[in-house]
């Protein structure tokens, strides 16, 4: 377990939920709890044994409601240029963290709040959710990377109505559009995504981080590079121990134990 200001980081049963607690201000991101995000996932990281991670906001509002408006407010365009690259370094941590990172999504999850929860890997929501980049209205742009992950998310044509309205989106669209995986009653959501998240940890831990590294990798490369890494990662497993325990608990109609190795 570790502690900090805004962000605390707790594993049990080999699965940590991450949370932010700024409940004042609606868990909205300031440089403060940026960091403590990245040291968070940085500590993590290290954790041999862990199989997934749980994003979550504290409180029943907000996942998390945007960045801080007043810090924002005196940005000049060197400091802007360098808040943006710094939230983006952030949030990339996240989207390429070795295991599967699923948001918690419960209440508002607008602007960098809205870009978090892109980050993740997959996203459980509250039937209370709502969605959003408002940033137009305030004269500026998602600046964590949200322009770019949207739209691979959910197509052009939403991604565009979303960025440029402002408006938001309740879970059920969310839903409806791919921006959500589930929608569930918003009492269960913590405990909903905790055990979504267990259902991918009791997979093969070495299996499921390649598909997530060539997932990616195809979003970003050629076709025949990310089939080319595709099978390149396709033959690294045929050597874990993972996939002789998985192939024999299949043969031998058992559950597998895997080792993560």
């Amino acid at each position: 377990m570790s502690a900090s200001r805004y962000v605390t980081a707790e594993t049990t049963d080999s699965i940590a939920t991450v949370t932010i607690d700024r409940q004042d201000r609606l868990n909205a991101l300031n440089p403060e709890v940026i960091d403590e995000i990245e040291a968070a996932f940085a500590s993590l990281r290290e954790d041999d044994g862990l199989r997934a991670v749980v994003l979550t906001g504290a409180g029943d509002k907000a996942f998390v409601a945007g960045a801080d408006i007043g810090e924002l407010a005196k940005m000049t365009p060197r400091t802007g240029t360098a808040v943006s690259e710094r939230g983006q370094a952030v949030l990339r941590s996240i989207e390429t963290f070795p295991r599967p990172v699923v948001a918690a999504v419960g209440g508002y999850a607008l602007g960098g709040g809205c870009e978090l929860a892109l980050a993740c890997h997959l996203r459980v929501a509250s039937d209370r959710a709502q969605f959003g980049l408002p940033e137009v209205g305030l004269g500026i742009l998602p600046g964590y990377g949200g322009t770019l992950r949207l739209a691979r998310l959910v197509g052009l044509g939403r991604a565009l109505e979303i960025v440029l309205t402002g408006d938001m989106v309740g879970a059920e669209r969310a839903f409806d559009i791919g921006l959500a995986n589930l929608v569930v009653p918003h009492e269960e959501f913590r405990e909903r995504a905790r055990a979504f998240a267990g259902r991918i940890g009791r997979k093969a831990p070495v299996a499921v981080e390649m598909a997530l590294r060539s997932v990616y990798a195809a979003l970003d490369c050629p076709a025949g590079t990310a089939m080319q890494f595709e099978a390149a990662s396709f033959g690294l497993l045929a050597a874990t121990e993972d996939m002789r325990e998985g192939m024999a608990a299949f043969l031998e109609k058992r559950a597998p134990k895997f080792q993560g190795r």
